[in-house]
């Protein structure tokens, strides 16, 4: 009996070999394959800081996502950073999701040259400075970290969001009321 089925299988080896080749290839196949991960927010294009759109993000499965990725419910929030296309959306890229020092606070200020806030970006340090009509510049707030730049939409000046100290965030709004503010920029 075991001789009659060593004969049929030695007519038939270089089947069993195709076989057992087949099923070598798909088990490896099978072993290599990225594995598919939840469902995250990336970026559909390069993003600028600003309010985030529906279609600023797409869902994409990854295999190890990083820690704090959104899975939904971006669109309306405010980016804090700029992104690059496929980049994944964490939480603390968010505005609201800014951890900020104890003691200091976000403060929107619209600078009055766009051009100057071009020069700059998140994480620069500046102090800005408020004219009167009819007076010399002085300082409000010196050595302020840009905590955002969000996209303009019109032609009165750049609106930037810095991190301030509660004293500060008060001289910077009087200082909107009645005058223009500028920046200069530290190193």
């Amino acid at each position: 009996m075991i001789r009659v089925w060593l004969r049929r299988c030695e007519r038939r080896r270089r089947l069993i070999a195709a076989a057992l080749a087949a099923v070598a290839v798909i088990s490896g196949y099978l072993a290599l394959r990225p594995a598919v991960g939840p469902a995250v927010l990336v970026a559909a294009r390069d993003l600028s800081p600003g309010v985030l759109r529906p279609g600023d993000l797409r869902a994409v499965s990854l295999a190890h996502p990083p820690d704090g990725a959104l899975r939904s419910g971006a669109a309306g929030r405010v980016l804090a950073t700029a992104m690059r296309r496929g980049e994944p959306l964490t939480d603390v890229r968010l505005l609201d999701s800014l951890r900020l020092p104890p003691g200091v606070v976000a403060t929107p200020v619209r600078i009055a040259d766009p051009d100057a806030v071009r020069l700059i970006s998140p994480g620069s340090t500046i102090s800005v400075l408020a004219a009167y009509e009819g007076q010399s510049a002085r300082p409000v707030a010196e050595e302020v970290t840009v905590l955002t730049i969000p996209a303009a939409k019109d032609d009165h000046g750049a609106l930037v969001v810095l991190a301030t100290t509660p004293a500060q965030a008060n001289e910077l709004a009087g200082a909107q009321a009645g005058g223009h503010l500028s920046i200069t920029i530290r190193r």
